[in-house]
């Protein structure tokens, strides 16, 4: 669990030394006060944007240096505390340079801190998920698989670089037989990877689902699956057939991926359909309210499947979680996230929306860039 954030020159924090005693952590504040950028800062410690999938070179204070650093200090494996540390800093060519570091020791990426911290998140931007285009939704999944498997995000970015050369060679019409045979060799095999991954993620989240399913539980269980050609090849087939079946359909289709102006098949095109289980119906049928707690389901199983398969229980960022449930559900979710056995950070404009944690809890309140407590967890 974290016990100590610190940052520098952060969004909104000039400066902020922040420490923690409880799994629970609430932090209530108008909006634009500063909460949702404490927790995109905690966010940074995964491989990939963060929570608002925003440029390092956008992060740092306006009227700051342009740098930024941000310090988490962590119950170690061992009991002591471990350091987890991120930043930009100047760098020679007038742009920034990311720093990454574990205990104070430079570190390549921040892949390397998924030995020690997992990391998931729901914010409102989420909320028109099954509504949504199903680019979205591969990012969600992506999201998914990559707090699993830390590679992941690498993989998918290797996979957009090379559709893009594909494409430039098809647009450019100097696509020459053996440029195009090799650029669609290296798609087709990670195609055939990234597919595979999103498929044992999901198949796991289906299974961990259906074992614990609560038809009386406000939060719905989901069901959920891949839909896309090469899904169906990656499920019915093995590994090297797969990427000749794709890697032919790339061929044959060069004509029209070129009028297209992009490559119409392959799990950039693929989608994650979800249904309300206990109705049996396509998620986005349902109400509003139904597809808010359907998705705090998806978001609790999945953070069950990170523990399961890491070993380390994850960290729940949790932005404007509570505002739009009844005192019931509400309940009923802060009691979920208590057997978790991570640590939640959860954001409210309205303290009154964090009674219930009172004394379980350590709530603060934030304004401009400035945290206080407002009450802390009871000693066990």
């Amino acid at each position: 669990m974290i016990r100590r954030v610190a940052l520098m020159d952060f969004r909104s924090y000039a400066s902020l030394d922040l420490r923690v005693s409880s799994s629970i952590v609430a932090l209530s504040g108008e909006n634009g006060a500063g909460k949702t950028n404490l927790l995109e800062a905690i966010s940074l410690f995964t491989p990939g944007r963060g929570l608002r999938r925003a440029e390092a070179s956008d992060l740092a204070r306006e009227g700051g240096s342009g740098a930024y650093a941000i310090s988490l200090e962590l119950t170690g494996e061992a009991g002591g505390p471990l350091q987890l540390g991120t930043g930009v800093e100047a760098a020679p060519d007038g742009g920034v340079q990311k720093k990454f570091r574990i205990d104070r020791e430079p570190v390549s990426s921040s892949r390397a801190f998924a030995d020690h911290v997992r990391i998931v998140w729901l914010t409102p931007a989420m909320d028109g998920l099954f509504t949504g285009p199903a680019g979205e939704r591969r990012r969600f999944l992506d999201r998914l698989v990559l707090a699993v498997d830390s590679e992941h995000g690498a993989r998918v970015g290797a996979l957009e670089r090379a559709l893009r050369n594909r494409n430039r060679l098809l647009e450019e019409r100097r696509g020459e037989k053996i440029w195009l045979d090799a650029a669609e060799r290296e798609i087709a095999e990670l195609g055939v990877a990234v597919a595979a991954a999103r498929r044992e993620t999901v198949e796991r989240l289906a299974a961990l689902i259906a074992a614990g399913r609560d038809e009386d539980s406000p939060f719905p269980w989901a069901d959920i699956a891949l839909e896309g050609e090469i899904d169906f090849w990656v499920a019915e087939r093995p590994a090297l057939e797969a990427e000749d079946l794709f890697r032919a359909l790339l061929r044959d289709n060069r004509a029209r991926d070129a009028a297209a102006g992009r490559t119409l098949i392959g799990p950039q095109a693929s989608d994650l359909v979800v249904r309300h289980g206990p109705k049996q119906c396509d998620a986005r049928r349902a109400s509003t309210g139904e597809q808010k707690a359907l998705l705090v389901g998806l978001a609790l199983a999945h953070a069950k499947l990170v523990a399961a398969m890491s070993g380390i229980a994850p960290l729940v960022l949790l932005d404007e979680i509570a505002a739009h449930f009844d005192p019931r559900r509400r309940r009923a979710l802060f009691d979920a996230l208590g057997l978790l056995g991570g640590q939640i950070w959860m954001t409210g404009a309205d303290a009154a929306l964090f009674d219930d944690l009172h004394g379980r809890a350590d709530i603060f309140a934030v304004a401009c860039g400035v945290v206080s407590p407002l009450s802390r967890a009871e000693a066990p």
